[in-house]
């Protein structure tokens, strides 16, 4: 994934080096943005329900990365309403606004309306491709009133990277609208030969009707109520039932699916109800992200700059809900494997075996004009999907969906050995192919990510600390594959390499001075010598020797690195550290659950359920209880809240997802497939919990609830239900 600082870097970017950046010419918190997603759609819309480009960049709705509705403001009377309250519901299904009027003067025709005597509520959802809403209007004087609404909209249908902050030479044409009775179709043609829609339909039929404004005149006598439907479609190749009817079929259909869904997987209730509400919201975001494709359900990254298929953002969300809900894991397998680059393109940053890092549909994309039409460069994607085919099997003993992934997972494997490579000293290399793709190909994406002590920047080939991890992983993983399809011989042949890859990457990583990884080496081999949170994802992986792993937590747990909120993605004194940067120095929640989980693996229980503790009492103060994609990474301060990152996206995927895994790595919960038990290691609840019940935890065909509480340090763990012959072990 892509992303940019907002803030200052350290020197200036090269202005001949492409950069996809986001601006932040506006705070996303200066207008308490409400976001809807469904699908390939996603709307960002202020707290009034509206969009207006003014306030925001980012508002609209987005089909497929083009806007298709870049504003649309309501007016009573001619002004705006004022605002009494606006909510997403907890389960994301719908966002509903109440207004009221303002005090209007008297004047054409009209009586003084004092405030708070006319209420508007506004609810809209999104499903298939469509923006949903039913808006009433209801009189709460004394006295007949006679009101005036009115809609204003337009369609810019942008590409999603020009909202962003990309200029272009020229775009496409924009046709002019077709107005009927109860209907606008808005129209653009673009440079790349697609016309793009945007359909407005009202019911009932407006009083007036123009190409950017529907009017509605009224009458309404004491406590009566006016009724009115909105529907915008996007790219509709023919008219809908009429708004009304749409309404009520889509929330129905959107409901039952979000039901369907959220009743996959296990569920987590607590006994403190702020964790029971992000823990609801968080469950609802991913509910929303996840897309179906063809090959099974998955994970979109986030809104709104990120909302479509990025493999390592996929891979990394279905690693922290592995035990919670397989199926997402199986979609991104399979997903990933049905896209897998086949061929050499240095366009896309493709080589044979090499897992997808984005795919775009926008003019932009379409055209060239950005590379990431289907795009590969990252360089983490390709084994973290060898790792978590790995993972899959130890979670649920799917054999099937293995053998479905078998000539994927040796691919990918055979990349890992002949092109990750890039000059055959064992570890995995990165450069981009094409001269506008990323600089940077591991998690932490930004130009000046990754750089030396003296805060220069790194010249490629680049080989990252974590990359290497996740590699050994992989190779381990691919030997468990191996053996569980009866091929011992490849089986011996991973597991030799895995073995080989962790004795160098100790001798070249690790530096007792610095007392942790270093995060890479450089093009000649010249290691990068700074503390940065990439060291906890060895740990993570499995590739840390023992006697490393306390030095490790150490440095990851200090003053430097620990804010109090969360492990920095850089520590505090290294050169380019800036706590309001994007990737040194700020706060993820993904990579704190990683990290978290990195911890746990080496028994470290106790700083895992530190980290959970920091994030849980940040998540207090986030709009919603709504986890964002980061925040800055200033420390932790008595009677404060966190500093907000301010085009940090929410909701965010692997960040919704980030309690999920800190909740695993904190009880030390794990699955013993052989002998159909649920295995706790070593539990220990969190400070902020004293109470927990886990129902529905799925091993094999059979069910198990729990319920856990706290004793001392420890926990008791006892069995609430059962379905089938689910058991229990608990280790301590």
């Amino acid at each position: 994934m892509l992303h940019s600082d907002a803030a200052a870097r350290l020197p200036a970017p090269d202005p001949e080096e492409p950069e996809y950046v986001i601006a932040a010419s506006a705070s996303q918190l200066e207008a308490t943005p409400r976001t809807l997603k469904h699908d390939d759609t996603f709307a960002v819309f202020d707290a009034h329900g509206d969009a207006v480009p003014e306030l925001a960049g980012n508002h609209g709705i987005f089909h497929r990365d083009t806007r298709h509705l870049s504003q649309f403001f309501l007016t009573v009377q001619g002004v705006r309403p004022l605002l009494l309250s606006s909510t997403v519901r907890d389960d994301n299904a719908t966002l509903t606004c109440d207004l009221t009027n303002p005090d209007l003067p008297a004047g054409d025709g009209r009586d003084e309306l004092l405030h708070d005597l006319v209420h508007i509520r506004r609810s809209r959802f999104l499903y298939r491709a469509a923006s949903h809403e039913c808006l009433s209007v209801r009189n709460f004087d004394v006295v007949p009133r006679r009101i005036e609404l009115a809609i204003g909209f337009d369609a810019d249908f942008a590409d999603l990277f020009e909202v962003r902050g990309a200029h272009r030479s020229r775009r496409g044409t924009r046709a002019a609208p077709v107005v009927e009775r109860s209907r606008v179709r808005l129209a653009y043609a673009g440079l790349d030969g697609q016309t793009r829609t945007t359909t407005l339909g009202f019911e009932p039929t407006p009083t007036a009707l123009t190409g950017d404004r529907a009017l509605y005149r009224m009458q309404l006598a004491p406590g009566e109520t006016f009724v009115m439907f909105v529907e915008i479609r996007c790219d509709a190749a023919h008219p809908g039932p009429g708004a009304r009817l749409a309404f009520r079929t889509a929330l129905r259909n959107a409901r039952r699916d979000l039901r369907q869904r959220a009743a996959r997987g296990a569920s987590v209730v607590s006994s403190n109800h702020h964790f029971n509400e992000g823990l609801r919201r968080a469950v609802s975001d991913l509910n929303i992200l996840v897309t179906d494709t063809p090959e099974g359900p998955y994970p979109y990254a986030g809104v709104p700059w990120f909302s479509t298929v990025f493999g390592r953002d996929a891979l990394i969300t279905a690693f922290e809900t592995l035990w919670m809900d397989p199926a997402i894991a199986r979609g991104v397998l399979l997903h990933l494997a049905a896209n897998q680059a086949d061929r050499f393109d240095p366009e896309a940053d493709a080589e044979p075996g090499k897992i997808l890092h984005e795919v775009r549909f926008g003019e932009m994309a379409e055209l060239g004009e950005v590379p990431f039409r289907r795009y590969y460069g990252s360089i983490d994607s390709t084994p973290l999907f060898v790792m978590l085919a790995g993972a899959y099997l130890e979670r649920t003993g799917d054999l099937d969906t293995i053998r479905l992934l078998a000539p994927a997972v040796e691919a990918a494997l055979a990349w890992i050995r002949d092109h990750g490579d890039r000059d055959g000293d064992g570890f995995v290399e990165y450069g981009r192919r094409r001269g506008d793709g990323l600089v940077n190909q591991g998690w932490k994406d930004s130009h000046d990510s990754v750089f030396h002590a003296d805060g220069r920047l790194a010249r490629g080939p680049i080989a990252l600390v974590e990359v290497q991890a996740y590699a050994y992983a992989a190779w381990q993983a691919g030997a468990l594959l191996a053996r569980a399809l009866g091929d011992e011989t490849s089986a011996s042949a991973h597991a030799l390499r895995a073995a080989r890859l962790r004795d160098a990457f100790d001798a070249a990583f690790f530096d007792p001075d610095l007392g942790t990884y270093v995060l890479a080496l450089d093009g000649d081999k010249a290691p990068c010598r700074v503390r940065t949170s990439n060291a906890g994802h060895a740990l993570f992986a499995g590739i840390a020797l023992p006697g490393r792993a306390a030095a490790v937590a150490d440095d990851l747990m200090g003053r430097a690195s620990f804010s109090g909120w969360g492990v920095r993605t850089l520590a505090e004194g290294e050169a380019r550290f800036n706590p309001m940067s994007y990737h040194n120095g700020s706060v993820w929640p993904h990579d704190n659950a990683v990290v978290a989980l990195g911890l746990a693996r080496y028994g470290f229980r106790a700083e895992a359920a530190r980290i959970f503790e920091g994030l849980f009492r940040a998540s207090i103060y986030f709009d919603l209880r709504r986890i964002p994609e980061l925040f800055c990474g200033f420390a932790r301060q008595r009677s404060q809240g966190p500093v907000s990152y301010p085009v940090a996206c929410a909701p965010q995927a692997w960040a919704a997802a980030a309690p999920l895994a800190l909740l695993q790595a904190s009880l030390g919960l794990g699955f013993d497939l052989p002998q159909g038990r649920v295995v706790f290691d070593r539990p220990r609840l969190p400070a902020f919990l004293d109470r927990l019940a886990l129902r529905g935890l799925q091993i094999g065909q059979d069910r198990l609830d729990v319920k856990l509480e706290r004793v001392g340090e420890g926990c008791a763990v006892s069995v609430i239900g059962r379905t089938g012959q689910a058991g229990l072990r608990v280790e301590t």
